[in-house]
Formats: C-alpha cells, structure tokens, sequence
C-alpha cells in the first residue's frame, strides 16, 4: 500500500521588505516499488536534510511530480538525477519524453486536475491505508501565523482564476480523506 509522508511542511511569509521567504510541502510516496518527490520546493538544504532523515539519496527517487511552475514547488526538481519528471501534460526523462497518463505509471496514484491557482494546476489523489490523500499543492494554502482555516471562499492573491480555484477547492474536498497544502500543515478533511 502506499505510503505517504511529507518530508518538508511548506510555509510563506512577507518579509518587511516585500519579499517573499518560502517554500512549498515537498512530499515523499512509497508505492513499495517506487520513491515519488511532489513539489520539491526550492529550499535545496531543507529538502536534502528531509531526504537524509528517510535515508534517501536524490539518485533513490525514480518520479518527481510538479504540481504548477510557481519556482517555489519546482526550483529543485532538477537535482533527481535518475527520476522522470512529471507535470499535468507531459512526462521527461533526460531526452525522451511523452504524454502524462491520468495515473502515474507502475502506481494507483491518479492525476487530478485542479486549476484556479494556475491554470495547469493538478494535484495527486493517493489511496494509502488512511484513506485518500490528495497532495493538492496550493489548491489550499495558508501564510505563516494565518489561521488554517479551510474556506472554499478564501482569496488567493496569487490566483489565475478565482473562481476556477473555487470549484477545484470544493473537488478537492469531495474526494479526499486528508489534503496537504501547498503551505501549511496536512489536514483532515471534514465530513
């Protein structure tokens, strides 16, 4: 069975100068067969310290998934040396490439899309023995000291398409059990 851990919560926060310091939830899948990175973020020691605590090394991870191009979930996904990288469209792998299946290969990790915070926006749905997890990336989202409160209404400034977003936000949390944002702490969804 899968197994799902999230080897680097994200966070964000405005620094006083208008900046941005943050990083997104980087998420580790074990099929039993294959090792799968989500969104590796772009704080390199942050992740490398998460991979060492797994006793993982970047040549151990065979799939990395990027959820959107937002630098703060893909900066990194360059240093998995043997991995083949997937988006919502296509798949790579050094030269070769092709067309991202609806379910990632050798698994029952299904592709879901959930545009609204990008329009290329999609997420994972992970059947694990907890339940469905859904690796949802910045469907939700919550900034550092903010609630994490979950509203299908909540603005996201950095939306392409509200409304959009909305819709995959209320999708999101029809079929999962638990979800894990793009910045913040893995939740429970409530029924």
């Amino acid at each position: 069975m899968n197994k799902v851990k999230v080897l680097v919560e994200g966070y964000a926060k405005v620094n006083s100068d208008g900046t941005w310091d943050a990083t997104c939830s980087t998420t580790l899948i074990d099929t039993g067969k294959l090792k799968i990175i989500v969104d590796p973020g772009c704080d390199r020691e942050l992740l490398l310290e998460a991979l060492e605590k797994e006793g993982l090394k970047t040549t151990d991870i065979d799939y990395v998934f990027i959820s959107h191009y937002h630098p703060d979930h893909c900066l990194l996904m360059g240093i998995f040396e043997n991995a083949t990288v997937f988006d919502s469209i296509q798949w790579q792998k050094g030269p070769v490439g092709g067309e991202t299946p609806e379910v990632l290969p050798e698994t029952d990790i299904r592709l879901i899309k959930t545009p609204g915070h990008t329009l290329d926006h999609t997420s994972l749905l992970v059947n694990t023995d907890k339940g469905k997890i859904l690796v949802g990336a910045d469907v939700f989202w919550w900034a550092e000291n903010e609630e994490q409160k979950v509203d299908i209404e909540k603005h996201d400034d950095f939306a392409e398409d509200m409304k959009t977003l909305k819709e995959s936000r209320r999708k999101a949390l029809e079929i999962a059990d638990f979800i894990i944002p793009g910045h913040g702490k893995m939740f429970k969804v409530k029924t």
